[in-house]
């Protein structure tokens, strides 16, 4: 019994989180769809990066985008700078881990793509350097956060924060909300696909 009153009381506390973070800022998601799908409409790219849980949420995002979602339509351009160990490595050996995201915004980055900052505190070094390398080329700027936002927030254009100090409850709400994400950029892009209008 306590292991399934343990269960319970996770995924209460999941739910309890999701359903703030929804009646909070549900606008600030329907924001960041409409700030993705007009970069990826123009040509633009998405840069999707974090450490982690979070570099691992930045890779399957960026699958759900190049790949498809829910629907066949084309590829749409997104990348996660977390997954060529050769260049996070040498710049990581070069100069300082800090710099494993900067570095690359800087390489590829080019102003009417968007960079993602994903970090469950919002405070990570690497990502904040990355988001502000991309706001200095004129790049778009999303942040994914947990507590407060920490320093993260106000360097994006537009910031998601779900507000918890509980890492991997905030972990879970994160992939809820890039899905949801995923599915708004569909929809937004595809309409047809959906039988309607967006």
């Amino acid at each position: 019994m306590p292991l399934l009153a343990r269960l319970q009381n996770t995924v209460e506390e999941t739910v309890r989180l999701q359903r703030q973070f929804l009646e909070e800022q549900g606008p600030a998601v329907v924001a960041a769809a409409r700030m993705l799908s007009a970069v990826l409409q123009a040509g633009g790219r998405v840069f999707i990066f974090g450490n982690g849980g979070s570099a691992a949420d930045a890779q399957h995002l960026a699958a759900e985008f190049v790949n498809r979602f829910q629907v066949e339509r084309p590829p749409l351009a997104a990348l996660a700078l977390t997954t060529d160990t050769s260049i996070l490595t040498a710049v990581a050996n070069d100069y300082d881990f800090s710099e494993v995201f900067s570095k690359q915004i800087a390489a590829l980055g080019r102003a009417g793509d968007l960079a993602w900052g994903i970090s469950t505190s919002g405070g990570s070094p690497n990502v904040i350097k990355g988001l502000k390398k991309a706001k200095e080329l004129g790049l778009k700027t999303l942040a994914l956060c947990g507590r407060e936002g920490g320093e993260m927030a106000p360097l994006a254009d537009l910031a998601m924060i779900v507000r918890s100090r509980n890492t991997p409850r905030v972990q879970e709400v994160h992939i809820t909300i890039g899905h949801v994400l995923c599915d708004l950029v569909d929809f937004l892009l595809y309409p047809e696909k959906f039988g309607e209008k967006a």
